[in-house]
């Protein structure tokens, strides 16, 4: 009989859950005109209610008043999503996508709850100013997404995990820090949430929605 550390091991990762980073090109210039107009926005315009606990979050019409860098930054956005879309083959496909967005300014304290985007592919946001999380990780405002597996593993056995590339969040959550520059992409039905931020500076922020 073959002893445990002679058996033959093969692991599949089934059902991945795609979550991209992509740095912006040129993001300096582009977050310091994009930081004048949002602020200017939001001295104008009253806050939505949405998902945001506190701060400001305009309506979702961003593209229609943000100026040459929004529509930048959401080029970006629609060819990152057309480079990680494909048919169900894995073969390149075009899609013609549409999009709206909106703008996120939260202060001390401020956070969004847990919700998901129906009605869309991709989702994603990008960080125009982090407050100085990316220095500071202890100011809090993670980007925090729960496990769309369900949380059964932690609730019935939260000492153990499975030894297995990402397993060892199951039924638990991942924490992505902002960062200025940086674009996240992710499925619209992945319920995500934003931890409250601790800083006194503000977290800058554009979401978005992929839908075809």
């Amino acid at each position: 009989m073959k002893r445990p550390s002679e058996l033959k091991i093969q692991g599949h990762g089934l059902f991945p859950t795609p979550v991209i980073h992509a740095e912006l090109p040129g993001s300096a210039r582009v977050n310091d005109t994009l930081r004048a107009v949002i602020e200017g926005r939001m001295t104008s315009h009253p806050s939505t209610a949405h998902s945001n606990l506190g701060g400001w979050q305009s309506s979702w019409d961003l593209a229609d008043w943000g100026g040459p860098c929004v529509g930048e930054v959401l080029g970006h956005a629609k060819t990152l999503a057309s480079r990680m879309t494909s048919d169900r083959q894995g073969r390149a496909v075009k899609v013609d996508w549409k999009l709206n967005a909106w703008a996120n300014v939260n202060s001390t304290g401020h956070g969004n709850e847990f919700h998901t985007h129906p009605g869309s592919f991709w989702s994603g946001t990008y960080y125009v100013d982090d407050g100085g999380i990316a220095d500071d990780p202890s100011l809090g405002g993670e980007f925090e997404i729960q496990d769309p597996r369900g949380v059964a593993p932690a609730m019935y056995a939260p000492l153990l995990a499975f030894n297995v590339p990402g397993g060892l969040t199951a039924g638990a959550s991942e924490m992505v820090s902002p960062r200025a520059g940086t674009i996240i992409l992710f499925p619209a039905w992945l319920s995500h949430a934003v931890r409250p931020y601790l800083g006194d500076k503000q977290r800058i922020s554009i979401a978005f929605n992929l839908s075809v």
